[in-house]
This record gives C-alpha cells, structure tokens and sequence, in this order.
C-alpha cells in the first residue's frame, strides 16, 4: 500500500489528525499516540470496506508550524530563525498563527530543519 497523508494540528486539548484521502479521524497528546491512533482508526476504516490493512510505515505525518514546533520543543525557534536568516518575530508569528507563511517561507524553514536533522544523524561524541 502507498503512503497515506495524515495532517495534524495543535487543538486546546492536544492534537488532532486526519487521513486526507480518508474519513478517518483521531486525537492524542503526543505524536506517537497519534501515529498509533490513526493506523488503528484507519485499519477499522479498511476492514469494514475489506481493503488491505495499513502499518505505521505507511503513515506519512504533515505538521504545521505550531504543532511542529509544540512537539519538539527541543527545536529552539530563535536559534532556527538565526540559522536560516530569517527575522525571529516573523518566525514566531508564523509557530503563533499569527501570519502564514508562504509556500517559499514554509520551504525555507523546513529545509532549515530538515538540515538540523541531518546534522545530528551524522552527529558523534568522543568516547
């Protein structure tokens, strides 16, 4: 089975997610609760239309800024703002909701990101 695009965002009580191609819904505190959540909501979905069942490696999360940035908090907004050149009032308007990004700004901060990821994968300590 392809990927399946779920979308979560941040909610007053936690998170929410949904398969976009799907009727399927669900929420949870935290990412793994939603990634788990959703394959069983969608595997109930599939079994009751007798369609292949689903895994968690077929389950592609999208994030908005806001939930992003709740989730891993780890992630230092100001230093990511530093580190891509962009201004950190309007990198904090965009996490807030305050503004939306444009498809460039939204690229640009992912791709800033996606840069740290790949920095700590290759990242060793002295042992």
């Amino acid at each position: 089975m392809k990927q399946i695009k779920v979308t979560v965002e941040k909610t007053n009580t936690g998170f929410s997610a949904g398969a976009v191609k799907y009727p399927v819904y669900t929420a949870g505190d935290s990412l793994e609760e939603i990634r788990s959540n959703i394959v069983a909501a969608l595997n109930l979905y599939f079994e009751y239309n007798n369609k292949e069942l689903v895994s968690e490696g077929n389950v592609r999360m999208v994030l908005d800024l806001a939930s992003f940035f709740e989730f891993y908090k780890v992630i230092n907004a100001k230093a990511l703002s530093e580190r891509i050149g962009m201004n950190q009032s309007l990198l904090a308007q965009y996490i807030q909701g305050v503004k939306k990004p444009s498809a460039i700004q939204t690229r640009r901060i992912l791709k800033g990101v996606q840069q740290v990821g790949k920095e700590l994968v290759e990242m060793q300590f002295l042992l």
